[in-house]
């Protein structure tokens, strides 16, 4: 069985290119997003002592990377109004590749069975606003290399890329309400 929702709008991108502080803007405009799974699989990991976590073990935060994000695509499927994710599972699929994980089959299966709506906003690597944190370790390098990855993935499992402009938050939100055409 394959699942589609039309009000499901994929944001990604690579690490610290404004992704959440675009959907908190979004938010307060009504829509509502669903979180990054990654940094909550980061931070439950370093709770309990675990090793799933990209600096340790890749294969196992890659195997919770795709059960949270499906698990939260599942938990909006009802949604009739817009709904933004701060990730999607074909964000997974790309991590994966770009880590070099040799089993792709089951999320390539993934990213087939459910799909988004057929645009995917990606913020590119924008060196002004990026910074590091406790969960975010990548260096900008790699944060370009992983924004080509993710165009390269998303593009693949037959989306739309549109790449967000670099402007402000409230000027990217406005940039997504328009190409979407929602109002607001």
């Amino acid at each position: 069985m394959c699942f589609h929702n039309d009000n499901f709008f994929v944001v990604s991108g690579g690490p610290g290119a404004g992704k959440t502080t675009l959907l908190v803007e979004l938010a307060t405009r009504g829509f509502p997003h669903a979180p990054e799974v990654a940094r909550q699989i980061i931070r439950q990991q370093v709770k309990v002592g675990g090793a799933a976590l990209p600096w340790a073990d890749r294969a196992a935060y890659t195997t919770l990377m795709l059960e949270g994000s499906i698990e939260s695509y599942v938990a909006h499927l009802d949604a009739a109004k817009p709904v933004f994710f701060d990730r999607g599972i074909p964000d997974t699929l790309a991590y994966a590749r770009h880590i070099g994980l040799g089993e792709t089959e089951a999320l390539e299966r993934a990213c087939q069975r459910y799909r988004y709506a057929p645009v995917v906003f990606l913020a590119p690597p924008w060196r002004e606003i990026y910074v590091t944190d406790s969960e975010r370790k990548q260096d900008f390098a790699e944060g370009e290399r992983t924004y080509d990855h993710l165009a390269e993935v998303y593009r693949q499992c037959g989306y739309a890329v549109l790449e967000l402009p670099r402007v402000s938050p409230a000027a990217r939100a406005q940039f997504v309400v328009e190409q979407l055409r929602l109002g607001g």
